[in-house]
């Protein structure tokens, strides 16, 4: 098959090309290499923010990059807004790659009006990035996300795709509880891809070293992820236990140098919010981290794990993150073991390859 994947979030499509590639499947990887992190693509279109005719360069590349994406038998797009462009013009794109290839599939991967609106007004979720229960969360990168996904051109054109798209492949199974009641026949869940092999696994020296906690900050997204109440349970930890545990936290470094400072600890404090662990999470539970975040029961039972447990869960509430760390401060004998699970987690339902597998039986389903 020849496959084009637009678009990349956390180098889940380059992963995913890269198994697709090992079954004998040709594919191109066209995107923008998720802003800084610059991942692998085979066509880079980037759009320069800095300059006044950015917008304009980047559409001339555009147009000129357009005849290269005709003939796939499978095209899928990372996100409904898969290139740089405000949302009404990217329609007569979506319908170029239509008209021009055999099927088009939408990723659900991240931020868009299906997660919004599911957040925001049903209880499919006891918590997410947009409720706790009942109650609504409010702040004003939250506002924003309504402001562009409900109310705005980004969320009809959503829809607009989602109507009309070949399939729906959801990558978390937050995303796929909320495509699939509206979608049952076309959506299908697969896990994200993660190359375990070119991943090298930690190993901790002994119980007697300090356990090292690794957080990452985003300024711009502290509270909307909720790592201000993390990292405030962390602080509450390491002061409370001097010598048995150390903590690492990062704020803006290139990318390179926060894996390196990630390899170097024991556990990695991931999104508070969330049910589930994602390509950072993913990634790190591959080397052998614990992770502390999303875990949620549903999580396991969408993948059918009846045994594995490796990710400490934890709820959005800052003494509930508190206890689980200080758990694990108290049991360093449990870092080996819950290290294990973590890789043979990614290892059972992750493989790039399995994925990729599982990518192309579904896309050879949908007629």
């Amino acid at each position: 098959m020849r496959i084009l994947l637009i678009g990349e979030y956390s180098n889940v499509h380059w992963t995913l090309a890269e198994g697709l590639r090992a079954l004998g499947h040709t594919v191109c990887v066209v995107s923008n290499g998720d802003f800084w992190k610059n991942y692998n693509r085979d066509i880079s279109l980037v759009r320069d923010v800095g300059s006044r005719w950015g917008g304009v360069k980047y559409l001339f590349n555009l147009l000129a990059t357009l005849p290269k994406l005709r003939g796939y038998d499978v095209v899928q797009l990372i996100n409904p807004c898969f290139v740089e462009l405000k949302a009404e013009r990217i329609y007569p794109v979506y319908r170029y790659l239509k008209r021009n290839n055999r099927k088009v599939f939408l990723g659900g991967f991240g931020m868009d009006y299906y997660w919004v609106n599911t957040c925001r007004t049903t209880q499919t979720f006891r918590y997410s990035d947009f409720n706790f229960g009942t109650q609504l969360r409010d702040s004003e990168g939250i506002r924003a996300e309504v402001r562009e996904w409900i109310e705005g051109e980004k969320g009809r054109l959503n829809r607009y795709i989602a109507e009309d798209c070949d399939g729906i492949v959801a990558g978390l199974y937050e995303y796929y509880a909320c495509y699939q009641p509206v979608f049952p026949e076309k959506t299908c869940f697969i896990p994200f891809p993660i190359k375990v092999e070119k991943l090298e696994k930690i190993e901790r020296k002994s119980h007697e070293q300090p356990i090292r906690f690794f957080i990452g900050i985003q300024r711009t997204r502290n509270e909307y992820k909720g790592t201000h109440i993390m990292l405030r349970a962390l602080e509450r930890v390491c002061s409370l236990y001097p010598g048995r545990c150390e903590m690492v936290k990062v704020e803006s470094v290139p990318y390179e140098q926060y894996q390196q400072l990630m390899d170097s600890s024991d556990v990695l404090l991931d999104q508070l919010y969330s049910y589930t662990p994602a390509m950072n999470a993913l990634v790190a539970m591959g080397k052998g981290l614990i992770v502390v975040g999303g875990g949620e029961e549903e999580n396991y039972e969408i993948l059918g794990e009846k045994v594995l447990r490796p990710i400490v869960n934890v709820l959005p509430d800052e003494e509930h993150v508190f206890k689980q760390l200080e758990w694990l401060v108290l049991h360093p004998e449990e870092v080996r073991r819950l290290a294990y699970e973590s890789r043979e987690y990614v290892v059972r339902h992750h493989d790039y390859i399995k994925v990729a597998q599982r990518y192309l039986d579904f896309w050879q389903k949908e007629n």
